[in-house]
């Protein structure tokens, strides 16, 4: 019981924002499809666990030989930000990318979305696990409000949000007859992102710089993804109406 509560929990800020994004959909997409998205990003997260550790050997090799900067640049961009920014990816491309209901721009931020909530989702709950004994789960107390607050408000957005920024460009190469290199501009966008918020939260010392950094990171990919969603949104408009 007490794991299926930790399991809820650490569900719950990918499913608010889940909710929040599909309402953005102007046709919505298949429920089934959705959750499927969904389940394998948090297996995505997995392999991410995996290849993290691998990532970590270098990153060590890098510091003893001595190179911290170089080595916190490595594992924080390469090591964490790259992997989980190309499975995301990788989930879409493989399971839903050829899919006859994946027929519209939109159609690229909703499914890449959902899967960044689903990796998210796994991370939150991983998290919960290592910062609170089970029990504490039972008396719902205000450290657990704390944390699923600061998990809403950041690393749970965050990785909606950078698998938003892939997804536009996914839809400029499949939808609106761009290169295929919009893929890559846009993983690249989403890395450095991502990897500028992780590497500020763990590696600078200053405080304000600390919060600063990953606040300007959160808005910023707020701002753009909210540009880009309604620049496609458009596009699917016109298009429907002209089927119509």
């Amino acid at each position: 019981m007490l794991y299926f509560l930790v399991l809820v929990i650490g569900v719950l800020p990918s499913l608010l924002w889940l909710i929040f994004y599909l309402r953005k959909d102007v046709h919505p997409e298949p429920k089934r499809l959705i959750l499927e998205i969904f389940l394998y990003g948090m297996l995505a997260g997995f392999f991410v666990i995996f290849l993290g550790k691998l990532a970590k050997i270098p990153a060590e090799l890098l510091k003893k030989s001595g190179f911290p900067f170089l080595s916190a640049v490595f594992y924080w961009f390469l090591g964490v930000a790259l992997i989980e920014e190309f499975l995301k990816y990788w989930v879409v491309k493989n399971k839903i990318l050829r899919h006859p209901e994946f027929d519209e721009p939109t159609d690229a931020m909703v499914y890449m979305i959902t899967a960044g909530l689903g990796f998210a989702a796994l991370e939150n709950v991983l998290i919960f696990f290592r910062e609170l004994f089970p029990e504490e789960i039972l008396l719902f107390s205000e450290e657990i409000l704390i944390l699923l607050l600061i998990r809403f408000l950041s690393g749970t957005f965050l990785h909606a949000l950078c698998a938003g920024v892939v997804g536009y460009f996914l839809a400029l190469w499949k939808f609106l007859g761009k290169t295929k290199i919009q893929i890559f501009y846009g993983l690249t966008l989403a890395v450095l992102l991502h990897g500028i918020y992780d590497f500020s939260i763990m590696e600078i010392e200053n405080e304000k710089l600390r919060i600063f950094v990953p606040l300007f990171v959160l808005i910023f990919l707020g701002v753009i993804v909210s540009f880009f969603f309604e620049r496609l949104r458009k596009v699917s408009k016109r298009n429907y109406d002209k089927i119509l």
